[in-house]
């Protein structure tokens, strides 16, 4: 706990982190996806003399580069700006981990902004022959920055049984291979490959949709023929893939989404359940639209209908995933690092010496807690604040994303106790276990901290 608490009000951090990465994976997984699309299209157009259809091309590619080069980058920033706030001390790993992955990132990154620009600058200017190879040296770039950032990812949920066995040591980089190549670093792979070409045709859409059914009808008809086609491998493969996925996952972390779907029938929905049957319903949804409004009825087919289809799948986007994220908990570093950024390794430590003595940015205001001109009330109240912002915020709002002031309405100082009781002593049966990281400090922190949730659940009976 060596960073100050950003606090978001009604969102929090990890809502923040959310949706920019929800909307930054819809427009970078396209981007993959799609710097296939451009070349394979541009070639079957080569193949069969479709000169009708390289205007189309180029008209997406323009629209490709916009989307990716200018709103790609800019909300990879965006995570990067919000991970570094939300949980700094997450972040700190990976980045002390991983700089030769991000290094590694960075290049292909660079190859693929400046393949893709010259890729759309070089239409109908050089040999189309050189023109395609173009566009396949930006299909393998953009492919392989998501090889990289895929072992990133992974890590987090299943950093593995090796690099777990040095985790804190400062000899991490010697297992770098084996914290990469961890066992969900495959399946993650070839599922995140599969939806980057579901996404691709869905975007595809879009410019089809603005072709004129009526002039252009036939043109218009084999364009979405063709990019409909790109949803297939997914919409097949998918299943089986995230079968696949669920298998390299440790069994506590698949203990909430096995509840949910084998109580489904008695309607008890674990929020991982809830985030997957939306991925599943959106998701058939959209295989719907794209055959019966786009394909059977492709003249009509407006950007109205597009825009529905990219709004359907950055909702599938999130809820998948949310999921994925949900599956981690109580970790943000599977079996290192708790979703607060309490180290396992530590719980001891902060039990026996207390929480907040660890921070010094928050050990010189409690110095000050106890002077002549505060109550001791106050005092307390300002420590449970320090308490409830460093171990609840990185989840829990007071109002809004998962507010405190309904979880706790109309509960009395002694039941608000027995609940932070139990998630400080962490026992194997307790219910919160599974989902909650243990609540660390000693008894007068955890004392303060019920004192201001009691304060909290009163101001929310007002």
């Amino acid at each position: 706990m060596n960073y100050p608490f950003w606090d978001v009000p009604y969102l929090s951090g990890g809502g923040v982190i959310g949706l920019i990465a929800t909307y930054h994976l819809l427009i970078a997984l396209f981007a993959v996806g799609g710097g296939l699309y451009l070349p394979l299209a541009e070639r079957k157009a080569l193949k069969e003399g479709r000169d009708d259809w390289f205007g189309v091309l180029k008209s997406h590619s323009k629209f490709f580069l916009i989307l990716t080069a200018a709103f790609g980058t800019t909300s990879g920033v965006g995570i990067w700006f919000a991970i570094g706030l939300a949980n700094p001390e997450a972040t700190s790993t990976l980045i002390h981990n991983f700089v030769f992955g991000w290094a590694i990132e960075y290049v292909f990154f660079i190859v693929e902004l400046t393949t893709a620009a010259i890729y759309y600058y070089t239409w109908d200017k050089i040999d189309p022959k050189l023109h395609l190879k173009i566009g396949y040296v930006y299909a393998a770039s953009s492919w392989l920055t998501l090889v990289i950032i895929n072992g990133i990812l992974t890590f987090m949920l299943t950093p593995g049984s090796t690099w777990l066995s040095v985790a804190g040591s400062g000899n991490e980089a010697s297992v770098f291979w084996y914290a990469f190549f961890n066992p969900t670093y495959f399946p993650s792979l070839v599922l995140r490959t599969l939806i980057s070409w579901n996404l691709a045709g869905i975007w595809a859409l879009v410019t089809a949709s603005r072709l004129d059914g009526f002039r252009h009808g036939k043109l218009k008809h084999e364009i979405i023929s063709w990019s409909a086609k790109w949803l297939i491998p997914g919409f097949v493969l998918v299943p089986f893939c995230f079968l696949w996925y669920l298998a390299m996952v440790p069994e506590a972390q698949r203990q909430l989404l096995d509840l949910g779907i084998s109580t489904i029938g008695q309607g008890t929905f674990t929020q991982i359940t809830r985030s997957a049957l939306i991925t599943v319903m959106t998701s058939a949804t959209i295989i719907a639209l794209v055959y019966f409004v786009a394909v059977r009825n492709s003249k009509s087919f407006g950007l109205g209908w597009a825009i529905s289809l990219v709004l359907l799948a950055f909702a599938a986007t999130a809820s998948t995933e949310q999921a994925r994220e949900m599956l981690r908990k109580p970790y943000v570093i599977g079996d290192f690092m708790y979703s607060n950024g309490v180290r396992k390794s530590e719980v001891e430590k902060y039990n026996a010496e207390g929480y907040l003595t660890h921070s010094s940015w928050a050990a010189n205001s409690v110095k000050g807690f106890y002077s002549d001109s505060e109550t001791i009330e106050a005092a307390d109240l300002k420590k449970g604040e320090l308490m409830f912002r460093g171990q609840c915020g990185a989840c829990h709002t007071e109002k809004g994303y998962r507010a405190m002031n309904n979880l706790l309405k109309d509960r009395d100082e002694t039941a608000i106790g027995n609940i932070l009781q139990m998630l400080h002593e962490n026992k194997d049966d307790s219910p919160y276990r599974k989902y909650m990281p243990p609540l660390v400090g000693k008894d007068d922190e955890i004392k303060a901290l019920a004192a201001y949730l009691k304060q909290i659940s009163v101001n929310a009976s007002k």
